[in-house]
């Protein structure tokens, strides 16, 4: 019998292990749980050394919310854990960096929008936390043969949003095209989190032609702040320069650092 290989990651300890109790029950299931998206991934480095990658991952829609915020907060994360924690960052990452393993995300209410992310990140089923264990099984199964799974009640509304998205991405693309050649260099430098004198360095300008190149970016795309810039090409599918090499200077709390 073919074993499928599960890993469960939710913060919320007793549902994480609930759950992973009641999938270990099934004669053709293996189960583990990770309470963090760095804890997952780690998991998931070990098992693809060890030959034994896993098949699915199920990660809450919340993932990481006792963390970043509420009045119960938990303490901030050691340092190594602090590079992803939602949910929707963690299925992009194994997506793109293991795209054989299926994410569902496990959700406590729809929401439209956020499925919509969630299948754009390269999940493949959203699923409702109080769905009964057969519906999760068949759900598992499901995405194992490359379907999609989204409840009925969300589907007009996840067209609705990805749609919308689409949209967005039209007009970045615009903008984007807008550039020229130096400028779009100049935005993939700063999508890489580049300072104004990285971008110098890396691009071999003078601090201030890098200064009048970012400012006409900004004012080509029509937004005021660095940060707004990278989010509107991201959307336009414009991925960052190389990454920086040791030594350069990076953006720190959306101010280029000098």
């Amino acid at each position: 019998m073919a074993r499928i290989r599960v890993l469960v990651v939710d913060d919320h300890r007793i549902f994480a292990e609930s759950l992973a109790a009641a999938l270990a029950a099934e004669p053709d299931v293996d189960v583990s749980a990770a309470g963090s998206g760095p804890a997952a991934l780690r998991a998931l480095e070990r098992a693809a050394a060890e030959g034994r990658d896993y098949d699915v991952l199920l990660v809450d829609a919340e993932l990481g919310a006792l963390v970043t915020g509420g009045a119960h907060a938990a303490p901030a994360p050691r340092q190594e854990e602090a590079g992803v924690v939602d949910g929707i960052s963690l299925v992009a990452g194994v997506s793109s960096g293991r795209p054989a393993v299926r994410s569902v995300v496990l959700a406590e209410k729809d929401d439209p929008r956020a499925a919509a992310r969630a299948l754009q990140a390269g999940a493949s089923g959203w699923v409702a936390k109080d769905c009964s264990l057969q519906r999760l099984l068949a759900v598992i199964r499901g995405v194992l043969r490359d379907e999609t799974h989204l409840p009925p009640a969300l589907l007009t509304g996840v067209l609705r949003e990805l749609t919308t998205a689409r949209k967005h991405r039209t007009e970045s693309e615009r903008l984007v095209d807008s550039l020229t050649p130096r400028e779009r260099e100049v935005l993939r430098c700063m999508v890489a989190g580049l300072g104004r004198k990285a971008v110098a360095e890396r691009l071999f300008l003078s601090p201030h032609t890098v200064r009048t190149h970012m400012q006409n970016v900004l004012g080509k795309l029509g937004v005021h702040s660095t940060l707004a810039a990278v989010a509107l090409a991201r959307r336009a599918g414009v991925g960052p320069a190389e990454p920086p090499l040791r030594g350069d200077v990076v953006e720190r709390g959306g101010q280029l650092a000098q």
